[in-house]
């Protein structure tokens, strides 16, 4: 069995990561040449302003009394520039859209667990192709941007990673600190000759990266206070740093400024997702070759907007993210970026019109370049009578349209050349989506084989080992024999197609994965026999019926990934199940309490996702509560026949109550702390770490009895889970864990009512008497519903306080009892336990389930398997591309969580079963007696 559980493991591991081979793999290619305008350029220098976290409507809205927030600017796109909307893509975190701004490509959804400080990739940028580029701002940013650069002539200026901190006085620090040395920069510029010589070459860049809106909208929320005065400050700084510039350049009228962000934000804080308030982003350009406002009397767009800014009479220009790079590019004349995918805006350009065609035709010809290396990369690795070109670009039609726009160019058609390279670009972006997705129906298929494959062998495994429909049947040496060379002559075959095309080493996993898996289903063929055979004797109305409530029941689960409203029906369902199935009959009291906790566990799912709004006096309350049902446990277990004698015990128990009277203290004093704008104090932090470290310890110190050792598992959770909370999330586990503890006893009367076996005494058992193998039962039809309870209930303990398969349902805030300086992994990490701790809950009591229902710990644990392999495969066909972004994200994150959460259950499966049969013995003192 353990060998089947690495198996599995390694296979779900496999399913999880080829969802980015298949569908977000990078979409980079090199060996291209660059490729620049040939007419001169309208600017000098290039101002590149980035409002990290600054949202579309926080900018451009007035204040409630009718003012601009940014008088500047709003100046500026009223009088001097251009203005409109950037939709940037998922994920919208900083990283990305630092990539899509400055280098013009959309980075893979992978990239963002890659890290931030770090290249994953080699790439070209607007930076890189300037002669001198000056940065300052936040080091998880800039250092990209230099070290992807050729020879030295980015220059960074950051300040420290521990200013980043959203519990500091105020976040707004960090965008003075850039105005502050950009004013400085300039001054000192003044007596050192070099570097004033080097500022006042042509193809400069001076890049302002402007964290503190961002800092501030993850610390108060973009509707606070301090997030919309930090907007006051950022517009006076640009006024500033503009006059600055103006005066060292003797305003030469050489310098274009662009004012955008890299992501929004929601109403609660967070970014990562698709939400319209994370991918609007603000973008001003003014300056030299900048278009002057351009005065309309109608326009429409969607979102309407533009009433509600008072901005309907000027013409909003809105453009992809990745438009700005070759917009940069365009400005200063220096080659597009190698990897860019953007079309240059032409509408943001005050040119003559023989400059816009020359411009579009450089950027139609480096996006064919792109196309060009794709096609014949392809070409390469693939059979030439399986090679199907992209029609539309063939290498005819690429000579055709270059001819067709250089003639126009010629002729001094610009209007028509512009349209002809705006169809260019259209199709050659087409053509590297076709190349770049085609071997994705060749390796979805493949996967598809193995997750069926896979799951057809886990339910004859079930059906062979841990049930009565089958009877053995002596192997047939001659046909096992033919049966294997069969299948691994079609691995060969396999491997030796894919080793002559010379494809990546994934697809080989994904291709030949299938081989042995079918090889291991149709070795069962005895099996599926005895199955059908033992199904035709059933009454059909039984059959089908069983059928249709497995399904029903499966597409609850999955329709509950994009309704949380799901659950509660679910909930309210397993409310009814006592007086459904006449469990009440024989324990009213128990059925009773499983009713009114599966109720009041209902409403959880159709509260507000948690983060949106903080309410520590809940957090508070969770605490007392927690102690009142341990010294009311405490209670009960004195009374008990297998009381706590042993002094030592009672002892872990004290210090588990200590620290949750601790914990919730700590919340409190945290969150006063920060409010007052006085940081994350010291103290609280130590205590919040050795809590997180000593909650485990305490757990295996107590006894290995079913309730008290459940009980303890409790405490040591919530000491933790409390340092994590914000709001109503708090009284979660603890109503969860009260549904867990009256599930164990429902499953003894259910076993009971089903005559399976007689109820064993639970108050003594204990989980370190291991049972004896001759003891286990044999599935009954009842157990697929009790495994089904179980997923139910991890699905219920993901998605019972919010919609975390979003990226931007985690809120910083619950860590900063641990940490306030932004540290993207350690504070993922806490937010994952934070996650993880009601999954654990929920582990263990169906540990004790297990073994009192006597059932083999693996055999209800395969049912699982089943069950969430079909909820897997399910989403994998869900999977997406294309629509708005925010179905794309969603889409990846639903598959991702849902093979997670299979990975974790098999994890888990081994850690509740540490949790609770493993115990420390510390060292006694041996007591002496005089005599």
């Amino acid at each position: 069995m353990p060998i089947f559980i690495l198996a599995g493991l390694l296979v779900h591991c496999v399913f999880l990561v080829s969802i980015f081979d298949i569908y977000f793999s990078s979409p980079l290619v090199h060996g291209m040449t660059p490729q620049q305008t040939p007419l001169p350029a309208p600017a000098k220098r290039l101002v590149l302003l980035v409002a990290d976290g600054l949202r579309a409507d926080s900018l451009y809205e007035l204040s409630s009394n009718g003012t601009a927030r940014a008088p500047f600017l709003r100046s500026i796109l009223e009088n001097n520039g251009s203005w409109g909307i950037s939709h940037t893509r998922v994920p919208t975190e900083s990283r990305p859209g630092h990539v899509a701004l400055i280098a013009g490509f959309y980075e893979d959804v992978s990239a963002v667990a890659k890290g931030w400080k770090e290249n994953p990739v080699e790439f070209d940028s607007v930076f890189n192709e300037s002669k001198y580029t000056w940065s300052w701002g936040s080091p998880d940013i800039l250092p990209m941007f230099a070290k992807g650069a050729t020879g030295d002539h980015v220059y960074t200026f950051c300040y420290t990673a521990e200013s980043e901190d959203f519990g500091a006085e105020d976040a707004a620090k960090l965008d003075i600190w850039v105005f502050d040395h950009v004013k400085s920069f300039f001054n000192s510029s003044r007596s050192n000759q070099t570097l004033f010589s080097a500022l006042n070459e042509e193809k400069v860049v001076l890049f302002l990266h402007l964290l503190g809106i961002d800092t501030n909208g993850h610390a108060h929320r973009p509707n606070s206070r301090e997030y919309k005065e930090n907007i006051k400050q950022v517009d006076e700084g640009v006024k500033e740093i503009v006059s600055v510039i103006d005066s060292f350049y003797g305003n030469d009228g050489k310098t274009a400024f662009i004012l955008t962000s890299d992501h929004g934000m929601t109403d609660w804080g967070t970014h990562g997702a698709g939400h319209p308030s994370e991918t609007l982003t603000p973008l001003i350009v003014w300056g030299a070759g900048v278009n002057y406002p351009q005065k309309v009397t109608s326009q429409y767009f969607k979102d309407n907007f533009l009433k509600e800014w008072k901005l309907e009479n000027l013409k909003r220009l809105d453009v992809n993210q990745a438009d700005i790079a070759p917009l940069m590019a365009s400005l200063i004349g220096v080659p597009f970026p190698l990897n860019s995918v953007g079309t240059l805006p032409l509408e943001y350009l005050n040119n003559s019109a023989h400059f816009k065609a020359e411009s579009m035709f450089t950027n139609a010809v480096q996006i064919l370049e792109q196309f060009k290396v794709k096609m014949s990369q392809k070409k390469e690795t693939t059979l030439s009578f399986l090679f199907t070109p992209f029609k539309p670009l063939s290498d005819s039609e690429q000579i055709n349209f270059l001819k067709k726009i250089r003639l126009c160019i010629q002729q001094q058609k610009y209007d028509e050349a512009v349209s002809l390279c705006k169809t260019l670009i259209n199709l050659a972006l087409e053509g590297l989506s076709y190349y770049h997705t085609y071997d994705r129906l060749f390796l979805g298929l493949s996967v598809a084989m193995g997750f069926v494959g896979w799951t057809s062998y886990v339910i004859l495994v079930i059906i062979k080992a841990h049930t009565n429909l089958t009877k053995t049947v002596p192997t047939n040496e001659k046909k096992s024999t033919v049966l294997f060379w069969s299948f691994a002559s079609a691995g060969m075959i396999i491997a030796f197609f894919l080793l002559i095309q010379t494809c990546p080493w994934t697809y080989y996993i994904y291709c030949l994965l299938p081989v042995p898996v079918w090889y291991a289903v149709v070795r069962e063929i005895p099996v599926i026999h005895d199955l059908a055979t033992n199904v035709l004797k059933l009454h059909i109305g039984q059959s089908v019926g069983f059928l249709l409530v497995c399904i029903l029941g499966i597409e609850i689960l999955v329709f509950s990934f994009f309704y949380r409203s799901a659950l509660t029906v679910g909930l309210l369902v397993f409310a009814g199940w006592p007086v459904i199935t006449q469990l009440w009959t024989q324990a009213k009291a128990t059925a009773l309490i499983w009713t009114l906790l599966c109720v009041l566990l209902a409403i959880f799912p159709l509260m507000p996702i948690v983060g949106r709004e903080a309410n520590i006096p809940l957090v508070i309350a969770a605490g007392l509560l927690t102690l009142l049902i341990s010294c009311f446990s405490l209670a009960y277990l004195g009374k008990s026949k297998n009381k706590c004698r042993d002094n030592e015990d009672l002892k872990v128990y004290f210090y588990q109550m200590l620290s949750i009277v601790v914990s919730t203290y700590v919340v409190s004093s945290t969150h006063d702390s920060l409010k007052n704008k006085q940081g994350l104090p010291v103290l609280n932090q130590i205590i919040s770490w050795m809590t997180l470290v000593s909650s485990p310890v305490l757990l295996l110190l107590s006894p290995t009895f079913l309730f008290q050792r459940l009980f303890s598992i409790l405490l040591s959770l919530m000491s933790t889970y409390l340092l994590l909370s914000t709001g109503y999330e708090a009284l979660f586990p603890l109503v969860l864990f009260g549904l867990m503890f009256v599930w164990i006893n429902m499953e003894q009367e259910a076993l009971q009512h089903y005559g399976l076996s007689l109820k064993p005494k639970l108050a003594v058992f204990n989980f370190t008497c291991a049972m004896d193998i001759t003891q286990f039962r044999q599935l009954h039809l009842d157990d697929v519903r009790r495994a089904f309870f179980f997923v139910f209930f991890i699905v219920t303990a993901f998605f019972g306080t919010g919609n975390i398969a979003s990226i931007n349902s985690f809120d910083p805030a619950s860590v900063y009892c641990f940490l306030t300086v932004f540290s993207p992994f350690m504070m993922g990490g806490l937010l994952l336990l934070k996650v993880v701790i009601p999954f654990v809950l929920v582990s263990c009591a169906f540990e004790a389930v297990q073994v009192t229902t006597q059932l083999s710990s693996k055999s209800l644990f395969l049912i699982v398997l089943v069950i969430s392999d079909i909820m897997a495969l399910h989403f994998f066909f869900l999977v997406k591309d294309y629509g708005s972004w925010l179905d794309i994200g969603t889409s990846i994150s639903h598959y991702v969580l849902v093979m997670s959460l299979t990975i974790f259950m098999m994890v888990m499966n081994g850690l509740a079963q540490l949790l609770t049969t493993q115990r420390l013995e510390l060292p006694r003192r041996t007591k002496h007696h005089s005599t």
